[in-house]
């Protein structure tokens, strides 16, 4: 180990990172880390060189070189981006991702999910709801537009024109005006969190044992701590991953320092679905390795993320450590004239976990990944 344990600071540093519900393959991650981590550099006076991406299939990795005044380290940034599984939802027919998105909507409602949203974070149950919502207002426009005809008592024979008429108004209207808002890339990602949950999806548990088998191999490299970072969706999907190997293997964590930070955490959206009775014994198992440190960073201006909640007790885990909730604020982030930019922009302030600041912080995204000091360390920032 190449830890120098006279000054605490870390030289080797292997990083596993599961990006949120974005359509980015590992070269755009890549490139959005090195332009938050120059920015972060000049910010806090050290200098840092990112390389391009290497490896293949789900060993993709990039390598961070880092110094400052009296530290040098170097972080291998292992990229688990799931761009393929979200190009394959948006890839596909207007109508098809429709259907699919209120058929998903639907499940949640069933699993008892939406219920469960509203009780424990409604910020997070109006997220639900919003995108459906909205296309719902829009197909009954439609739908007015297209009969009109008949409640006006004109011509039948308009009825033809009216839904011409309706059907230009939603599909060449309506759903262009509402993408502002990513309106159907929503709809993928409520039905990829119904494949998390389930793991009825032959893909997604396909996905998972790749992702397992990488997992495995990067944690067999040497290092002085092993940081998993996962944002937004990819919380729940390296719940999947990790809980699957300490399954299968737990004995590959024994020896090591390693921290989980989950970033936006928002496993509950996969979890507290009923049919996620594997996702929640996983939940539960992370918590229980001794040798992993597991942290919460939440933020009240966020709205799709389940503020002030414990995530391994609403899995069902009250007798297991509780991971500590880390609270950022993004205003005290950010400038004036970028957060007033941002601020009104939900998806957007979601994304500031993994971004640069504009003012030195106690929480850094660069920092944590990339800086001398031990990730456990950001676990007290606030």
């Amino acid at each position: 180990m190449s830890h120098d344990k006279s000054t605490g600071h870390v030289k080797k540093r292997i990083v596993l990172h599961f990006p949120g519900f974005e359509p980015l393959d590992a070269g755009k991650h890549q490139a959005r880390y090195q332009r938050s981590a120059l920015k972060t550099a000049k910010l806090q006076d050290f200098a840092v060189k990112v390389g391009t991406v290497q490896g293949e299939g789900r060993s993709r990795y990039f390598d961070v070189e880092s110094e400052g005044l009296d530290w040098q380290t170097t972080s291998r940034v292992y990229l688990f981006d799931h761009d393929d599984l979200v190009r394959n939802l948006n890839d596909r027919s207007t109508l098809t991702r429709i259907a699919a998105g209120f058929s998903s909507a639907a499940r949640v409602v069933w699993e008892g999910g939406a219920l469960a949203y509203f009780r424990h974070a409604w910020r997070f149950g109006l997220f639900f709801v919003f995108p459906f919502l909205l296309v719902a207002i829009g197909l009954a426009l439609s739908v007015l537009i297209g009969t009109a005809p008949y409640w006006l008592a004109l011509e039948s024979s308009l009825l033809i024109v009216s839904a011409l008429a309706a059907c230009l108004v939603f599909f060449k209207l309506f759903l262009p005006w509402s993408e502002r808002w990513h309106t159907l890339h929503l709809f993928a990602d409520w039905e990829l969190a119904v494949a998390v949950a389930s793991l009825e999806k032959l893909y997604f548990k396909q996905w998972v044992d790749e992702c397992v088998t990488s997992v495995r191999a990067a944690l067999e490299e040497p290092a002085d701590e092993y940081v998993i970072s996962s944002h937004s969706m990819g919380s729940s999907i390296a719940a999947q991953v990790i809980g699957a190997l300490v399954e299968r293997d737990p004995a590959l964590f024994e020896g090591k320092r390693v921290v989980f930070v989950t970033l936006g955490g928002a496993i509950l959206q996969c979890a507290l679905l009923r049919c996620a009775e594997v996702l929640r014994a996983r939940v539960g198992a992370i918590a229980r390795v001794k040798e992993i440190f597991w942290f919460d960073v939440q933020c009240l201006t966020d709205a799709i993320n389940f503020y002030r909640c414990q995530v391994v007790a609403l899995a069902g885990h009250r007798d297991a450590p509780q991971p500590p909730i880390v609270f950022i604020r993004v205003k005290h982030l950010l400038s004036p004239e970028r957060y007033r930019r941002i601020k009104r922009d939900f998806l957007r302030v979601h994304r500031q976990y993994v971004l640069d600041a504009d003012v030195p912080a106690s929480f850094d995204f660069t920092m944590m990944t990339a800086g001398p000091l031990p990730a456990a360390s950001f676990a007290t920032a606030y």
